[in-house]
């Protein structure tokens, strides 16, 4: 069990206990680093001359085949009709978090996907902060944050935990303990949001189990929430800020030799001496060794990006269709991605320095919220919340109220 020193830190997934399975696609080419390619991928299924080569094309599982019927993803304007004889244009793709670090396009069209987690999706909106939590032993790091509906796997390809901040739209009703913040607010003795404990977690959490010590030191407290609304800044790119991440002056990172307009590099690499990047041909710099050497799930964050752009596909395939050349969008992603990385690895030190800081001071441990009757959480809370007062279409067009 996860503690500091001999005070047992509470668990996450007893502090905000409303947790949702990853997706599961089913199949491969219904998710993609550029958005054009799933519309021509859509254009090539459709297009099949007879429902045999179609379902070559779609790769049938048992959850899904060419005759499911099944209703709309929440807040998707998709057809409900059955794939084996749809003819319409491509569901509008839209962007979803990939892993700690990627953001993708998937075709959200519910149809094509094994599980997408309704549940998930009618709480998805501009307030709302997703909190993946990482499977296996010892991940690193451990928790990830996106403003994005996430898929919730690792660059391991480990399942993990998605834990929504808010059980409904709107930023309404938190996922937390019933009574944890009103706890958090008499101990610390000033007003503390979901967004503060979000910050809190975000700086302090770690283990596996995920564990969250909690400080009754006010000013720890505000310390910690600072500190870690900024790293959440930087996981969720700016969301809900208005602001995206920039390195300060000086030490952005630009392209210095232009990437391919044809073809795709077939090859990463790194000069620590020039701090430079290269990508085949193409090179930018000034590119910090940290975020260079930046890991996720055991592998380079940077390389797993890259792979994630360049590796080749069966031919053949859906999957195989894919941009012609590098898309001028993969290169401002980068060059974001290689900001987040660096910005983040410049708040090590500050976040060991806080760790330290916490060993020491007074803690609020799990029998101190098992006392106060916050833990353990009433079953209900581990639940979804019922969020709809509008119909959603089912399956054939049909619509029913759930």
């Amino acid at each position: 069990m996860p503690s500091v020193g001999e005070r047992e830190a509470p668990l996450l997934r007893d502090l905000m206990p409303w947790a949702v399975r990853p997706l599961r696609l089913g199949r491969a080419w219904v998710m993609a680093p550029d958005a054009a390619p799933l519309q021509a991928r859509w254009e090539r299924l459709t297009g099949a001359g007879d429902e045999a080569g179609r379902a070559a094309l779609f790769r049938p599982t048992r959850a899904r085949t060419l005759h499911s019927s099944v209703p709309q993803l929440p807040g998707q304007p998709t057809s409900t009709a059955r794939l084996a004889r749809e003819d319409g244009p491509c569901p509008e793709p839209v962007r979803i978090a990939h892993g700690p670090f990627d953001q993708l396009w998937l075709i959200p069209d519910h149809r094509l996907l094994d599980a997408a987690r309704p549940e998930l999706w009618r709480v998805a909106d501009d307030r709302q902060i997703h909190v993946i939590e990482a499977a296996g032993p010892d991940p690193d790091p451990v928790l990830g944050f996106s403003a994005l509906l996430p898929d919730g796997h690792s660059p391991a390809g480990r399942p993990g935990r998605i834990r929504p901040l808010y059980r409904r739209p709107g930023g309404q009703e938190p996922n937390l303990a019933p009574g944890l913040l009103d706890h958090l607010a008499t101990r610390l003795g000033r007003p503390v949001a979901a967004e503060d404990f979000l910050g809190w977690t975000a700086a302090t959490a770690r283990g596996a189990p995920c564990a969250v010590p909690l400080t009754a030191d006010p000013e720890l407290w505000e310390s910690g929430v600072e500190l870690g609304r900024r790293a959440l800044w930087l996981h969720t790119r700016g969301a809900h800020s208005g602001e995206r991440p920039r390195m300060p002056g000086g030490q952005r990172p630009y392209v210095r030799a232009a990437l391919p307009s044809s073809g795709l590099p077939d090859s990463l690499d790194y000069d620590p001496d020039e701090e430079a990047l290269l990508l085949g041909e193409g090179r930018i710099s000034p590119v910090p060794r940290a975020a260079w050497e930046f890991q996720a799930g055991g592998v380079r964050v940077l390389e797993t990006w890259f792979e994630q752009r360049t590796a080749a596909r069966e031919p053949g395939t859906l999957e195989a269709i894919g941009p012609a050349g590098w898309p001028p969008a993969w290169t401002s992603e980068l060059l974001e991605l290689i900001t987040v990385l660096a910005l983040l690895a410049e708040l090590r030190p500050e976040l060991r320095a806080l760790a330290d800081r916490l060993a020491d001071g007074t803690l609020i441990d799990a029998a101190e919220l098992r006392e106060a009757g916050v833990l353990p959480v009433p079953g209900a809370a581990r639940r979804p919340a019922s969020v709809l007062d509008h119909h959603e279409e089912g399956p054939e067009g049909q619509f029913a109220l759930l």
